[in-house]
Parts: C-alpha cells; sequence; structure tokens
C-alpha cells in the first residue's frame, strides 16, 4: 500500500486517499470535511463526469426535449438561447436524471434499449473520470499547492473492477496513487438505506449482466411488458438486490487498503479526526 503503516501515514507530507462504498454512507461528508480544512484538494468523481465526460450527452438531452415545444425550438434553432447542465459537487441531478430509470414512458421511463446505451455511456465516463485520479492529484499540488489529495468516488466504482485479481488494471492504478479507503456499513444501515431510497428512488448504474438479470427476472415475476413497467417500482425492486450484489465486490476491493464504518466517519468534525481515523484504520490493518 501507499503509506506501511500508521506512523508512515501520519509523517507523509502528502496524504492521498480515494475513498469508495455505498452512496449515502459518508463519502462526500469525510470529503468535505478535510476540504473544508483547506488543505486537501477534493477530486469528486461524479463531478468530473458530469463536467467532462457526460456534460454534452446531458445538454443534448435537455435541447431535445426543448425542440418538442415550438417556443424553445424557435428560440434554439436561431441560438438565441442555449442549454447548459448547472453541476456543483452538491447537486449531481443532471447526471442522474440522463441515466434515468427503464419502464413505461409515460410515466417518464426509458425503453431498456436506450437505457442500456446510457448506463454504458456512463461506465464508460466512470472509468476515465477515475483513470484521471493520478492527474488530478499532481495537479492539484502543482496548480494549486494543495498538499493532500482525496478522490470521493461513487458507489458504482465496485462495477467495474475485478477486486480478486491482484493485477486488476484500475485497482492496481488508483492504489499506487491513493490509499482506498472502504467505508463500510451494518446491517442498520443497509435497511436505512433502502428505506430513504423507497421514498426518492433514484437513477443507479449497474453492471451489465446484472442489469439484464433484474430487468428479465422482474418481467417474467411480474408479467409485464418492457414499456408497462413502472419505473419507479423496477428501481425499488432492484435496490437490495444491488446492495448485495456490491457488498462482496466491496469485501474484495478492501484488501487493497484500509477500512473504516459508516459510524466511525458519521462522527468526524474535522481534520485532525479524519487522520486520526487513517492511522487507526491502518493499525487494525497491521496484523
Amino acid at each position: 500500500m501507499l503509506y506501511r503503516d500508521a506512523d508512515h501515514w501520519c509523517q507523509a507530507a502528502q496524504k492521498r486517499v480515494m475513498v469508495y462504498g455505498m452512496s449515502g454512507l459518508g463519502k462526500t461528508h469525510m470529503s468535505t470535511i478535510v476540504r473544508g480544512s483547506g488543505h486537501w484538494f477534493h477530486y469528486s468523481i461524479d463531478y468530473r463526469i458530469g463536467t467532462r465526460y457526460m456534460s454534452e450527452l446531458i445538454a443534448d438531452n435537455a435541447k431535445a426535449e426543448a425542440m418538442k415545444v415550438p417556443f424553445l425550438r424557435t428560440l434554439l434553432m436561431s441560438d438565441s438561447i442555449y442549454i447548459v447542465s448547472n453541476i456543483t459537487f452538491d447537486n449531481l441531478t443532471p447526471v442522474s436524471t440522463y441515466l434515468g430509470k427503464p419502464g413505461d414512458p409515460a410515466l417518464g421511463g426509458l425503453p431498456i434499449d436506450e437505457y442500456r446505451r446510457r448506463q454504458e455511456q456512463f461506465r464508460q465516463s466512470e472509468l476515465s473520470a477515475l483513470n484521471d485520479t493520478e492527474y488530478f492529484a499532481e495537479r492539484g499540488q502543482a496548480l494549486y499547492g494543495y498538499p493532500h489529495f482525496i478522490c470521493d468516488t461513487g458507489g458504482s466504482i465496485c462495477e467495474w473492477v475485478e477486486a480478486d485479481d491482484d493485477n486488476d488494471p484500475l485497482m492496481t492504478k488508483l492504489s499506487a496513487t491513493c490509499l482506498p479507503l472502504w467505508i463500510k456499513g451494518d446491517e442498520a444501515h443497509t435497511e436505512a438505506l433502502i428505506a430513504r431510497f423507497d421514498k426518492a428512488p433514484k437513477p443507479m448504474a449497474y453492471q451489465p449482466a446484472f442489469l439484464l438479470e433484474c430487468w428479465q427476472t422482474y418481467i417474467a415475476e411480474t408479467g409485464l411488458a418492457e414499456d408497462k413497467v413502472n419505473p419507479d417500482t423496477f428501481v425499488r425492486w432492484t435496490y437490495a438486490r444491488a446492495l448485495a450484489h456490491r457488498q462482496p465486490r466491496y469485501e474484495a476491493m478492501s484488501r487493497w487498503g484500509v477500512t473504516v464504518s459508516a459510524d466511525e466517519v458519521a462522527s468526524l468534525n474535522g481534520e485532525a479526526d479524519f487522520i486520526d481515523l487513517v492511522a487507526t484504520a491502518l493499525e487494525r490493518r497491521a496484523p
């Protein structure tokens, strides 16, 4: 690993961490806390996806909807207005809106083929953003003078790596740049995430084979035509399965770095707490 033990970590002039885990367990909370100290460059994978790799796709999708309205069509065609997405660290809605949900168009759903096409676009975009990690770690120091770096990944990182492979290209590259840090939740956290998702189901990225299996199983169990599936009902049905699917993949990834609990992350109040937390995680791993 990048830091051989707790002392090495604490004494390092440059601290670099890549945090991952299910959305809702504290990745952005952790990143925001250390960024607030003024010593850390915060690299958000989802922000990079939305502003660099999918920005044109997102804008064009919005333009396509606007072109359906005669008044807006006239203004767009005469270059009287323009449409851009307003993505921030705290508002990544344009990305999730573009991803969408499969099912009945009358309920805002996408045809499954179009949905799978957008899923693939997201997969390629996330891989590109993850591969940019080293560039931004160096840029943060060289350009802005930040001594430390934190990479805030999306919850779907585990879908694109083969963590059981000691030579997985992505994890090899990332772990050479940053210390991978998994935020692990327990059963209570999982239940809370499912309850929260049930109230406000959001688009997600899925491993292609997993998505296809879920879609085919759901269609078989419900007997619905593909264009009659309620998009929210389907993603609610899929969510708990997605958590169970991802857990062992996160677990396998954890051997590349260290693990902390979601409760430990929730108790962070400042940069010093974060440095101590990582040191403790390194000590736990030592044996």
